[in-house]
């Protein structure tokens, strides 16, 4: 018996199954990086980068200082106010003290402007009824004081004087005890929008 053939077919089968065989397959995880890349990180800008607009960074303009007027000085019942050429009253409120039966406002005009040009007076009234006070005051004209004649709404008001006059008025403390709050302003057509402060009895 001959081998040989038999041996040659052997080695063509073993050959054969030999390159047959695949290469074993690539782990997953070597192309991994290049099939899912991460997202840049450039992709979300961060907060930081957002340019503040000016109204953040620049400060707010500071509110015009409304100057503070003293509280008027009071002794025996009574305090003295003054009146300027500049349309103010020195004092910004007056303090009535409850165990005064009766109070004096007195009033000096500082300023050296005539009383037909910038007369100053004081009239008390409740805040609610200083607008309309000084409107009736002022179609009452100059020769009633610009105070309406027998006006309920006013509690008490001095006569208006010029530069370097003085005036005064006394009234009941109890007209101003209940019922507020009260103003004493200036009615003369235009001051009361300047001249003005409030008064209590405390």
């Amino acid at each position: 018996m001959n081998t040989r053939p038999v041996l040659l077919t052997i080695a063509c089968v073993l050959a054969l199954s030999a390159c047959g065989k695949s290469p074993p397959p690539a782990k997953e995880t070597a192309t991994a990086p290049a099939t899912t890349p991460e997202p840049a990180p450039a992709e979300t800008p961060p907060a930081a980068t957002a340019a503040p607009t000016p109204a953040a960074t620049e400060a707010p303009a500071p509110a015009p200082a409304t100057e503070s007027k003293p509280a008027a000085v009071v002794a025996n019942c009574g305090t003295t106010i003054e009146g300027n050429d500049a349309m103010q009253y020195n004092v910004g409120s007056i303090a009535v003290p409850a165990s005064c039966g009766n109070f004096t406002i007195n009033l000096k005009h500082a300023g050296k402007m005539p009383v037909a040009a910038m007369g100053h007076n004081v009239v008390i009234a409740k805040t609610a009824d200083q607008q309309a006070v000084s409107a009736d005051g002022m179609a009452a004209g100059a020769a009633a004081n610009y105070v309406k004649a027998d006006d309920a709404r006013v509690i008490a008001h001095t006569k208006l004087v010029g530069g370097g006059e003085s005036t005064s008025v006394t009234f009941p403390t109890s007209k101003i005890k209940t019922g507020g709050p009260y103003e004493f302003f200036c009615s003369f057509p235009g001051h009361a929008a300047m001249m003005k402060g409030t008064i209590a009895v405390q």
